[in-house]
């Protein structure tokens, strides 16, 4: 059986917010998803957005690394054994 919470909803500045009891374990700053059907509310959290990796911190520590020039990017045609299949590739 699902547990009910009682919230109350409250002005703040030109909108209306709903204070969420402690008890939900939500965090400031956390994001919800807000869904009304037919006068029926469901909320949930949001999906994370993946964090972004910082490489600033080993720039140059590879000193023989270099970006690639634009005729090294192209590579040359060949041919492809994938699941016993040879495909030639043009």
């Amino acid at each position: 059986m699902a547990k009910e919470y009682r919230a109350k909803v409250f002005k703040s500045g030109n909108s209306v917010a709903l204070r969420l009891p402690k008890a939900l374990g939500l965090k400031e700053g956390d994001e919800m998803v807000l869904r009304e059907d037919r006068g029926k509310f469901e909320f949930e959290s949001a999906a994370s957005k993946p964090e972004r990796i910082d490489l600033t911190g080993i720039y140059g520590s590879c000193p023989g690394l270099k970006p690639l020039s634009p005729e090294d990017r192209i590579m040359e045609p060949r041919e492809l054994d994938w699941e016993g299949k040879l495909l030639k590739r043009d």
